[in-house]
């Protein structure tokens, strides 16, 4: 696997068109335990980047995960446009030097993003937000890498643990946020932080066997 930045681009045009069409689903989701807001929020953030596309096109790998990072802290309200930019500006840390992204490269950069998110974020896993979706995804692609799988097989677990992440915070009671304050914390509620980084792994990887 050898991704450039025109391919992370592509990326970037199918996962805005994903989001673009699941906003009733997604504000729903929200409605019933947050603001409301989280797929505006998103939405406008990815929309921009796909207007910028030209543009992230011409950079480096590692300049491209930078101007991704401050774009989406500009562009999206709340606390995501803070976490998505710190996740992108820690990517683009560990990306320096880089021509394209290899297997052991999207390693790190998934580790980056999640370290940045908990430490931003002041979360841990199994606290119903976008981790629960990560991580379980960043340690399958961890472990499957450690165990030599194929490419392909290493793809699909952290396709199929990021979206089982997700679907895990249907049980999970708020620690943070609005839910947090509902009387059952919103158990019973998928978190909609977590659907959508869910979509966004789902799309990467679903990106990638297509290019394998």
């Amino acid at each position: 696997m050898n991704l450039t930045n025109r391919d992370y681009v592509a990326y970037i045009r199918k996962i805005s068109q994903r989001f673009e069409g699941c906003g009733e689903y997604i504000t729903a989701l929200d409605a019933a335990t947050g603001d409301g807001d989280h797929w505006t929020n998103i939405n406008s953030g990815f929309l921009k980047l796909v207007e910028m596309s030209e543009e992230l096109e011409t950079l480096s790998v590692s300049d491209m995960f930078k101007k991704i990072g401050m774009t989406l802290m500009s562009v999206m309200g709340g606390s995501s446009g803070v976490l998505y930019g710190s996740a992108y500006l820690e990517a683009a840390k560990v990306t320096k030097g880089t021509d394209t992204i290899t297997l052991p490269i999207l390693k790190n950069i998934l580790e980056a993003m999640l370290a940045a998110i908990m430490k931003r974020g002041n979360v841990q896993p199994g606290q119903k937000t976008m981790v629960d979706a990560l991580c379980p995804a960043v340690e399958a692609f961890s472990a499957a890498i450690d165990r030599n799988l194929p490419e392909a097989e290493i793809i699909e677990n952290m396709r199929k643990a990021a979206i089982k992440g997700a679907e895990s915070t249907k049980d999970i009671p708020a620690v943070r946020g609005r839910a947090f304050y509902q009387a059952n914390k919103g158990v019973g509620h998928l978190d909609p932080g977590a659907v959508t980084m869910s979509y966004q792994l789902d799309t990467l990887g679903e990106y990638i066997l297509s290019a394998l």
